[in-house]
């Protein structure tokens, strides 16, 4: 399989996973999966984030309780996943502000998706599962990691073996529904 099939196929293969085993994440995937988010391209450089591993089994928990809700039914997987990386909303450098003002963009939160993105499909590449989640309590988290007053925590990625490995068939828009060559 060359470079490019490779790549479709973790692309293809990478799904929101929301049931783990309750086997650990190896230490060296765990450290190649953040190395590709710390290499993720930002505007102007500016690397505006953190990146906060949960893997304490308690900590991870309390984290896991800030994410779910009783009344709507939500995200009650969390616990399961051994491992739940945070990532916090750091200030982006003085060009990646000026161009997120000038262009009325916020640079730093598409940096964030793409470095999130990353995570997953890195997480992908070495048999793991993973799912983003936006959906938390958001002054408990910051209460919990010890996260500045100033800072925001944006979004979890929970990580872990999937419960259920295969992979289930993406409904996407179809590519001429998606996609315009030369105009709308």
């Amino acid at each position: 399989m060359n470079t490019s099939e490779y790549f479709q196929s973790l692309v293809k293969n990478r799904q929101s996973d929301r049931g783990y085993t309750d086997q650990p994440i190896e230490p060296e995937k765990l450290e190649r999966i953040l190395e590709t988010a710390r290499l993720a391209p930002s505007a102007c450089n500016a690397q505006p984030w953190r990146f906060i591993v949960v893997n304490d089994t308690e900590l991870k928990n309390k984290l896991a309780d800030t994410t779910s809700s009783k009344i709507l039914g939500m995200n009650h997987f969390t616990k399961q996943a051994p491992v739940h990386i945070v990532i916090v909303l750091e200030g982006g450098n003085f060009n990646s502000k000026f161009g997120s003002v000038v262009k009325q963009k916020n640079l730093p939160l598409i940096d964030i998706g793409i470095a999130a993105e990353h995570i997953c499909l890195a997480a992908t590449a070495e048999g793991l599962g993973s799912c983003m989640i936006g959906w938390f309590d958001e002054s408990a988290v910051k209460r919990l990691l010890n996260i500045p007053r100033t800072k925001r925590p944006i979004l979890i990625i929970t990580l872990g073996y999937p419960a259920k490995p295969e992979v289930r068939e993406k409904r996407r828009k179809s590519l001429e529904q998606a996609v315009g060559f030369n105009t709308y």
